[in-house]
């Protein structure tokens, strides 16, 4: 692990970071999965979007939010006037997806988190958009629940922080939608204020 952690710091670009965590095994979902699904969006996007992990789309792709979650965080983003190319960059806590979707645990969390924490290095950004719990609890380190979370802002450091639910959630439970589209409209509004203040969206 400590080599692996030395190559991952003499990262010096997303590139050079990509090719380190396509060959990390540093835990046994790599063993398990088709794909180790870095992330993808703009390198220079002021606005990070962070899931819990790839699901069986992504998995077989290797590409991040592609399956049913993906399209709808799509449609929001659009609706927000951001898109995936330009405005935002999409990646996940877990680069590998865990057996059957199931939240990953603990230990396979803390072994993927040094390949998280290089990325949102690398990027720099301003803004972002928190997931679900798992991708709130991990990088705000509480033990309180998205929907306790959701809509506060939490800054460290030079990033502002947005916990919102996850879009597979609001399959189940559709009554969660006008929560989340009121967490992206604070983050239009944050993301004028601190990115771009002639950013233009459709509908807020």
């Amino acid at each position: 692990m400590d080599g692996y952690l030395s190559k991952l710091r003499k990262a010096a670009d997303l590139d050079t970071l990509a090719k380190i965590v396509q060959a990390c095994h540093c835990c046994s979902l790599r063993n398990g999965c088709q794909h180790v699904v870095f992330g993808e969006g703009n390198p220079k996007a002021q606005v990070v979007i962070c899931g819990e992990g790839p699901g069986a789309d992504e998995d077989r792709i290797g590409r991040p939010f592609v399956g049913r979650a993906g399209q709808l965080l799509d449609q929001i983003l659009a609706a927000c006037g951001f898109q995936r190319s330009q405005h935002v960059f999409i990646l996940n806590v877990v680069k590998c997806r865990p057996p059957g979707n199931r939240t990953p645990a603990p230990e396979e969390i803390q072994a993927c988190l040094p390949n998280l924490r290089m990325q949102v290095h690398l990027l720099g950004p301003k803004i972002m958009i928190l997931m679900g719990n798992c991708a709130a609890q991990t990088i705000l380190r509480t033990d309180q629940g998205i929907s306790q979370l959701r809509g506060q802002w939490v800054q460290k450091g030079e990033i502002w922080f947005m916990p919102t639910y996850h879009p597979a959630a609001l399959f189940h439970r559709p009554q969660l939608k006008k929560a989340v589209w009121d967490d992206f409209q604070a983050v239009v509004a944050k993301y004028r204020a601190l990115v771009d203040p002639e950013h233009r969206s459709p509908h807020c």
